[in-house]
């Protein structure tokens, strides 16, 4: 039984075709930049443990988005509630 690992090469849209919600997801985020920094090295090493410096970068960067929507959410929440 042969096992296959992942294929880090990042996926090329071909034209007509959607885009991935993920990859949406991400490029909306404004971390795309370190998102593909990941699957370059993942693609270049094959090794998790090699791309730690790009993981972290690619998780602090969606940590500070997720921070800035909550941020934002609740801004719009007190915004409504303020005017009932």
């Amino acid at each position: 039984m042969s096992t296959q690992g992942h294929t880090w090469a990042r996926q090329v849209k071909k034209e007509g075709e959607e885009e991935d919600p993920l990859d949406q997801l991400i490029s909306r985020s404004g971390c795309a930049a370190s998102h593909y920094a990941v699957q370059e090295c993942m693609a270049q090493h094959q090794d998790w443990r090699q791309c730690q410096p790009q993981v972290q970068a690619f998780r602090d960067c969606m940590s500070e988005q997720q921070a800035r929507r909550r941020e934002e959410l609740q801004r719009r929440k007190e915004q409504g509630s303020a005017h009932h």
